[in-house]
């Protein structure tokens, strides 16, 4: 394989190793399959992801924001105290969990996928904390902790959007001593739509239960991609010693298809 060639702060252009090369498409790969299961629930509702919200009661649209915003809180705080408590599951496991109460949440209704939101968003963070911990950094750090948040800046599995994902893989984490509920508050926008799309989804008329499960699973099988992605890039930069902003210009390469490179 050549020399993939990228540009350093400077403007200078640098050659990636073919190894390092390979790792950063292997990482573009597993960032393009991540919606395949979101697509699936789709199909499986008969609905565009544009359309689902407008399912929902217009009192709970107007609520979805501020759901988020509580949800995406109480998980920070409960994600970070049970770290101590209870190990990191394999994503197979977190995936089981979070289809259980998926389940359990479209089976009753809106009530209860309102209900289980928080739950859920919770158990996310600390898969994505987990996953965070297997390459090699530390989840009680402040900022990995910010990085485990901004995993939840991508686009969610049911409304891709490469060029708002890449830019959640390469926003910058600047620690302040506001710096959590400030992150959760530029997050929670974004999510609530990806969030309302779940809801929406877990309330299909007789699909429900089945909507719910399927839904859960492919959420969190998305979010776990995403972060293997976020922090399978930085593990390389920080391996490679090669600065993360090189290895996102290989990255976007290795996302771009062959007849766009000019």
């Amino acid at each position: 394989m050549d020399d993939h060639r990228t540009s350093d702060t400077s403007g200078h252009d640098r050659a990636l190793p073919p190894d390092l090369s390979a790792e950063v498409e292997a990482l573009a790969t597993r960032f393009r399959s991540a919606d395949g299961l979101g697509m699936q629930v789709l199909n499986l509702i008969g609905g565009r992801a544009e359309g689902l919200i407008e399912r929902l009661p217009v009192s709970v649209r107007d609520r979805i924001d501020d759901a988020t915003q509580r949800a995406l809180t109480i998980a920070s705080e409960a994600a970070h105290r049970s770290r101590g408590r209870v190990g990191d599951g394999s994503d197979w496991l977190n995936s089981a969990v979070t289809t259980a109460m998926g389940a359990a949440g479209g089976f009753g209704g809106l009530p209860t996928a309102l209900t289980e939101l928080p739950v859920t968003t919770t158990v996310l963070l600390r898969a994505i904390q987990g996953i965070a911990a297997e390459h090699g950094f530390d989840p009680a750090d402040p900022r990995v902790r910010m990085q485990c948040l901004q995993v939840f800046g991508a686009a969610g599995p049911l409304a891709r959007d490469d060029g708002a994902d890449i830019a959640f893989l390469s926003t910058r984490i600047t620690l302040t001593g506001s710096t959590i509920h400030g992150l959760i508050a530029k997050i929670a926008p974004r999510l609530s739509a990806v969030l309302g799309q779940k809801l929406a989804a877990q309330t299909v008329p007789v699909l429900g239960a089945v909507a719910g499960a399927a839904t859960n699973y492919a959420f969190t099988s998305y979010y776990q991609e995403m972060a293997h992605v976020y922090f399978g890039l930085r593990r390389l930069a920080r391996d490679a010693d090669v600065p993360v902003e090189d290895l996102l210009a290989e990255f976007r390469l290795a996302l771009t298809p062959p007849t766009e490179i000019g």
